[in-house]
């Protein structure tokens, strides 16, 4: 009997479709594919062409733009104006790609400099890596797919793209948009399969570069697999600290961070999770932040109305209720939410000062739920920030500005934003995790870099 994966609804658990899984058997014939293109550099796609291929995706894409939402709505449970958002990221990311293009270029490497370097000129080119093998996650379904594959089809290699097995559609309809737009067959197979089938996909010798979206423990897991000479580029969570001072604007803050934090439902690996705030005007930030809070709309996300979608299955309502009542037991105060609303919702919740050691305080919490802490000693609020063993995105709110640079030089994070929230993210800058959060950088124009390797040519001639 051949096994399938359900796409199931995430808000009402309706069935949107069902389809086949690939068995083991099948990665031999797609790795051969892949690797026999590559090899024949007669099949290379040249770049003019690379940048039509994604030029006209992008066309095709934007006039399915509705289209495009619905099936991220319907597979991922991410509201309408967020959806919206992201297909139009998208589509920008597309572009982007095919913009990239022609910035991919070597340097002449200097000769003569001494005796023995005489007689030659020498310079650098790029060409593609190879084969690559991406695997996506759940909660941006489109876009992250266009962060993996786009990149690969500019950099001009064979991508091999497993998308979600929650999320698959909106990576497919990006394939045979590709595909319409005139990408040759077998430059992008989409792979659905289980884990033991896309471990033996992804540790394959064949394999020369290896993109992975998820889980810290999946990740690394992974990476540890990888056969000699893979290349790979990690993207894992956070808990995406935040520092308040007592003279931070609150009109803009208040509406930024609520924003920042309940996005998505909290499924953002940036998602804002933890506010470290100056006890001087803690008591007012809690209660303008909680009635803001209170405001946000919970339910179909389908809804344009809607701010707050489902979470993708039950099973994570059940983690984040339990993670916020253990830190109920151990002395938080539950400022408002706290409560599943069904199978699919949580409330929007805020705890005021969990201890450090609950699960809210130490974990990534992937769902509805900010944590607030109050203090008074700005230092001490930034080694709490820095304690756990994942660095993303971090954020300070103030209007000194040596107080925002000392923080800035202080926080442990490979991004952060000043009066902004930590979810902010344009795709043409580098965007990822350090220390247990990830490994190398994404955004666009970085990743199609990270899918190129250098060549270096050095003529030798008595006229030079």
């Amino acid at each position: 009997m051949e096994n399938t994966t359900k796409i199931i609804f995430p808000y009402d658990r309706s069935l949107v479709k069902e389809l086949p899984l690939i068995d083991k058997s099948k990665i031999e014939k797609i790795l051969t594919a892949a690797q026999n293109l590559f090899n024949d550099q007669s099949k290379w796609i040249p770049a003019f062409k690379r940048i039509e291929i994604l030029e006209k995706a992008a066309s095709i894409m934007n006039d399915r733009s509705e289209e495009l939402i619905h099936i991220a709505i319907s597979e991922g449970g991410k509201p309408y104006k967020d959806s919206k958002a992201e297909i139009r990221r998208a589509i920008k990311g597309v572009k982007l790609a095919a913009e990239h293009i022609a910035q991919l270029k070597g340097e002449q490497i200097p000769m003569g400099l001494t005796e023995a370097s005489l007689n030659r000129m020498a310079f650098t080119s790029k060409e593609p890596i190879g084969v690559v093998v991406a695997v996506s996650a759940f909660n941006h379904p489109l876009n992250l797919a266009v962060h993996q594959i786009a990149t690969a089809v500019a950099a001009g290699c064979p991508v091999i793209f497993k998308p979600s097995s929650n999320t698959p559609l909106s990576g497919l309809k990006l394939a045979a948009i590709l595909k319409e737009a005139g990408l040759p067959e077998g430059w992008l197979q989409v792979v659905l399969c289980d884990n033991e089938t896309a471990e033996l996909l992804v540790t394959d010798p064949r394999v020369n570069f290896f993109t992975f979206i998820g889980s810290a423990k999946v990740g690394w897991s992974l990476k540890s697999k990888l056969a000699p000479g893979t290349r790979c580029a990690l993207e894992h969570g956070g808990a995406a600290p935040v520092i308040v001072e007592s003279d931070a604007d609150f009109s803009e803050m208040i509406p930024d961070l609520v924003k920042g934090a309940f996005y998505h439902a909290g499924q953002v690996c940036v998602s804002v999770q933890k506010i470290y705030v100056n006890q001087e005007i803690c008591d007012r930030f809690v209660e303008e932040f909680s009635q803001a809070t209170s405001k946000l709309i919970v339910g179909n996300p389908f809804d344009e109305k809607t701010d707050v979608g489902s979470l993708i299955t039950p099973k994570e309502v059940n983690r984040v209720e339990d993670w916020v009542n253990e830190a109920l037991q151990s002395g938080a105060k539950l400022v408002v939410g706290g409560k599943r609303i069904s199978d699919t919702c949580f409330q929007p919740t805020v705890l005021f000062n969990p201890s450090e050691d609950s699960k809210v305080s130490t974990n990534e919490i992937f769902g509805p739920v900010v944590c607030i802490y109050s203090f008074t000693d700005r230092e001490e609020a930034i080694k709490k920030a820095n304690s756990l063993d994942v660095h993303f995105q971090a954020a300070v709110f103030t209007q000194n500005i040596d107080i925002a640079l000392e923080t800035v030089k202080k926080l442990n994070a490979t991004a952060i934003m000043i009066n902004d929230n930590t979810a902010f993210r344009v795709d043409w800058m580098p965007f990822g995790g350090r220390d247990a959060s990830g490994l190398g950088m994404g955004g666009i124009s970085y990743t199609i870099n990270d899918m190129t390797r250098e060549k270096l040519t050095v003529f030798k001639s008595k006229f030079l």
